[in-house]
């Protein structure tokens, strides 16, 4: 099929360990690459020859990193799509069975159908945080791991188990401090951090979250930022049924550390604090009162950010 006009070519790949799935919508063409600095250069090339719209990859872990990179070097418009939204899409055309070039050709569709924005590209330091966060992610599921093996193993083996622990404990602490010199390299950085930092309950590490992972914080309204997070409520009613609204899609990475941020907001920061026991007073339950409590913090960190303020209970 004979495409004149680029601006309606979406290219969909699947990312895998071994290999890139490519799927051209509308031509149908289709190709796969290794996935080596070599299988890469292949697949840029011949992307930039089709001149797409848009490339659309799935966030799969750190697996279309170096892709993402080389299509930002090569000037290529790559978006970097929610992986469940897009299975979501495939489902709701049909889709039940599920390969690596299905995948792909999945991919695409949901590139051209809903069109999302282009993901965009990450200066040096941006990476660096970001791949420091996600080692620090690491390191603390393993802390944790080892901390209830504790609990269950013999005395003998206890020994080992708190070792392990303090070598973990230790590079957990190596990886603050590189986070704390990375962001000191960037003066606007550091001023961000020391604005976001300025709330009660706000530490460092949600901090680099949000400063490495989002950085729309500052530019969109209210509900906006609520949804790009993934802590805005979605109605689900039909006809005279009304359903419970729930929190969907959104950036995971920073729901969960933003999670994590409201456990302590809500004990340290008295505004956040009154507004749980309020919720847990009118019948909420926990969980739902400490996710209205994320949507707060977030939309008050973006108010921050776009007016340059630090934080000011009274305006809160």
């Amino acid at each position: 099929m004979d495409i004149s006009n680029h601006k309606d070519i979406t290219i969909g790949i699947d990312v895998s360990k071994q290999r890139l799935d490519v799927f051209v919508r509308p031509t149908g063409e289709t190709f796969h690459v290794i996935n080596t600095p070599e299988g890469i250069s292949t697949a840029i090339k011949r992307c930039r020859a089709i001149r797409p719209a848009r490339i659309v990859v799935e966030a799969t872990g750190r697996l279309e990193s170096t892709f993402v990179d080389a299509a930002h070097q090569a000037g290529l418009p790559i978006v970097v799509a929610n992986p469940t939204q897009v299975r979501r899409f495939a489902q709701a055309t049909g889709r039940q069975a599920k390969t690596d070039r299905l995948d792909a050709q999945d991919i695409a569709h949901f590139g051209e159908a809903l069109q999302p924005p282009l993901t965009p590209a990450k200066n040096k330091s941006s990476r660096l945080i970001s791949d420091l966060l996600a080692r620090r992610t690491q390191l603390m599921d393993m802390r944790s791991m080892e901390k209830n093996r504790a609990s269950i193993l013999p005395k003998s083996l206890l020994v080992s188990v708190r070792r392990h622990i303090k070598q973990l404990t230790d590079e957990i602490d190596r990886i603050d401090r590189a986070l704390d010199q990375a962001t000191k390299k960037v003066p606007e950085w550091a001023e961000k951090k020391a604005l976001l930092t300025s709330v009660n309950g706000v530490g460092r590490v949600l901090a680099y979250t949000l400063l490495s992972e989002l950085p729309e914080l500052g530019t969109l309204n209210r509900k906006e930022i609520a949804a790009l997070v993934g802590v805005a409520p979605m109605n689900k009613d039909s006809g005279a049924f009304t359903g419970k609204r729930r929190i969907r899609a959104g950036r995971p990475r920073i729901r969960t550390v933003l999670f994590m941020a409201i456990m302590s907001a809500t004990q340290s920061n008295p505004k956040l604090k009154a507004q749980y026991q309020r919720l847990l007073s009118a019948g909420k339950p926990p969980k739902v009162a400490l996710v209205a409590c994320m949507r707060k913090l977030i939309t008050i960190l973006n108010v921050m950010m776009k007016n340059g303020q630090h934080w000011d209970p009274e305006l809160a």
